[in-house]
C-alpha cells in the first residue's frame, strides 16, 4: 500500500513539474514543434513509412520465393478403387491402395523470371513513395499556415490585452476622481454615473479579450500538438510595418505550389498504373524447383529411422501466356485511362485556381492595408481628442458626455485597429500560400 502510494506522488509530482514549465516559442519554433508533434503531420509522416514498406513489399515479389512443407496424413478409411471386370481378377474388384499414414517434407522456391506488371508495378511503388512524400510536405505547409494564424491572433489579443490595462487605469482614474468631485458638490450625479459607465464597459471588454486570448492559446497549443496543461510564452512581437513594402507579383506561378506538384507526380502514377494494366497481356515466365521426400506407414512409425524416405525433386520453368479474361484487362485499362484524365482536369482546374486565389488574396491584403493605416490614423486621432477632452474636464470646460464620448470613440477606434491588423496578417498569409512561398 506505502510503495503505491509513493508511486502516485512521484507521479504526481511529474505531472505539477510538467505543467509549472514553461515553453517559450518564436513562431518558427512553434512551427518546427508542430512538425514534431501535430498528429496529422506525423499520421503524414507514418503514412510515408508505410509507403517505404509498400516499396519493399514489391520489390521482394522479385526476388526467390522459399518456403518448406511439413504434413502428416492419417487415414482412417483408405481410398477405394474399383478395378474393371476384365483386370486380372476375371470380375470387378473394390481394392484399398495404400498405407494409414503418409507423410511428406520438403522445400519449393519459384523466381520470377518475367512479368511486365511487375516491372511496372516497381516503378510505380516507387513514384507512390514520391507522392507520400509530397503529401507530407503539404501536410506540413498547411500546419505552417494553420500555426502561423494561431501565433498571430495570440499575438494582436496580447497587443489588445496592454491597451485594454491601460485604459482600464485611466478610466478608474477618471472614475474616482468624478466621485470624489460629486461626494464634494463639484460635479452633478450623472458626471459620476457617466464615469462609471465608462469603466464598467472597459471591465466587460477586458473580460472578452482574456477569454479570446484564452481560447487563442488554446488554438495555437493544439496546432502545435502541445498538451493543453502546459504554459506557454510568445517571443515573437508585432511589428505592423513589417509588411508596408511588400512586393507582389501580377501573377502566381503555380509550378512554385506543392499542390500542383503534388498532381503531376499523381499524374504520373496513374500513367504508370495504366502501362501495367496493359502489361498484363504480355507472357509471363517463372522458374521453379522442389525438394521432396515422402513416407508410407501402415504404422504410426513416421519419425522412426529404420524406415525409409523417398526422396524427388524437380525443376522447370513456367510459361503463362493470357489468351482469354472476359475482357478484364481490357476494362481496366480504360478505367485507369479515365484516372489518367481525371487528373488532367484536376490540374487545368488547378491552374485557374491558383490564378483567382492570388487575385483574391492580393486585392485582400490592399484593402486591409489601406484600411490599416485608416484604422491607425483612426486610432490616433481618437486618442488625441479622448487626451484633450479629458484637459478640459479636469480645467472645468468639458462636459464627462464628452468625456465618456471620446472614451468610445477610442475603444471603438482600438477595436478597429486590432480587427484591421490581424486581418492584414491572415492575407499576407494567404498571399504565400498561394505564391508557394511557405515551404
Amino acid at each position: 500500500m506505502k510503495l503505491k502510494l509513493l508511486i502516485f506522488l512521484f507521479l504526481f509530482s511529474l505531472k505539477l513539474s510538467a505543467q509549472d514549465s514553461i515553453y517559450k516559442f518564436t513562431l518558427q519554433h512553434a512551427i518546427e514543434y508542430a512538425y514534431q508533434n501535430q498528429a496529422n503531420v506525423k499520421n503524414a509522416m507514418l503514412d510515408e513509412q508505410i509507403a517505404k514498406q509498400k516499396v519493399n513489399e514489391i520489390t521482394g515479389m522479385g526476388t526467390p520465393q522459399i518456403k518448406g512443407e511439413f504434413d502428416i496424413n492419417d487415414y482412417l478409411k483408405l481410398p477405394v478403387t474399383i478395378l474393371p471386370e476384365d483386370f486380372a481378377f476375371g470380375g470387378s474388384r473394390e481394392i484399398a491402395f495404400g498405407t494409414r499414414y503418409t507423410s511428406t517434407a520438403g522445400i519449393s522456391a519459384t523466381q520470377l523470371l518475367f512479368d511486365g506488371s511487375y516491372l511496372v508495378g516497381l516503378k510505380a511503388s516507387k513514384t507512390y513513395l514520391e507522392l507520400s512524400r509530397k503529401q507530407t510536405q503539404q501536410t506540413k505547409i498547411e500546419t505552417s499556415i494553420a500555426v502561423s494564424k494561431a501565433y498571430y491572433n495570440v499575438l494582436v489579443n496580447n497587443e489588445r490585452m496592454k491597451l485594454v490595462l491601460s485604459n482600464e487605469t485611466r478610466l478608474k482614474k477618471l472614475r474616482d476622481d468624478t466621485k470624489a468631485m460629486f461626494d464634494n458638490g463639484v460635479v452633478e450625479k450623472i458626471d459620476a454615473d457617466r464615469a462609471e459607465l465608462a469603466y464598467n464597459n472597459i471591465m466587460i471588454q477586458k473580460q472578452n479579450v482574456e477569454r479570446l486570448t484564452k481560447l487563442g492559446y488554446a488554438l495555437l497549443k493544439f496546432q502545435i500538438g502541445l498538451d493543453q496543461n502546459a504554459n506557454i510564452e510568445l517571443a515573437d512581437e508585432l511589428d505592423e510595418n513589417k509588411w508596408a513594402d511588400m512586393s507582389m507579383p501580377d501573377q502566381a506561378d503555380y509550378n512554385k505550389r506543392n499542390e500542383y506538384s503534388l498532381l503531376q507526380t499523381q499524374e504520373h502514377f496513374q500513367e504508370l498504373d495504366l502501362k501495367r494494366y496493359r502489361s498484363q497481356y504480355l507472357p509471363s515466365l517463372v522458374a521453379f524447383g522442389n525438394l521432396n521426400t515422402t513416407a508410407s506407414r501402415d504404422e504410426f512409425t513416421i519419425f522412426d529411422t529404420q524406415y525409409r524416405w523417398f526422396p524427388m525433386s524437380v525443376i522447370g520453368i513456367k510459361l503463362s501466356v493470357p489468351i482469354w479474361d472476359g475482357l478484364q484487362t481490357r476494362s481496366r485499362v480504360q478505367q485507369s485511362k479515365l484516372a489518367v484524365y481525371k487528373v488532367r482536369n484536376s490540374m487545368e482546374n488547378l491552374k485557374q485556381g491558383i490564378s483567382f486565389e492570388y487575385s483574391t488574396a492580393k486585392a485582400n491584403f490592399q484593402n486591409n492595408m489601406a484600411e490599416l493605416e485608416h484604422s491607425k490614423r483612426n486610432r490616433e486621432l481618437a486618442s488625441e481628442i479622448a487626451r484633450v477632452t479629458k484637459i478640459k474636464y479636469d480645467n472645468g470646460v468639458g462636459s464627462s458626455l464628452e468625456v465618456v464620448d471620446a472614451e468610445a470613440s477610442l475603444k471603438e477606434s482600438e477595436t478597429n485597429y486590432f480587427n484591421s491588423l490581424y486581418n492584414t496578417i491572415i492575407s499576407k498569409l494567404d498571399i504565400d500560400k498561394a505564391l508557394g512561398n511557405i515551404k
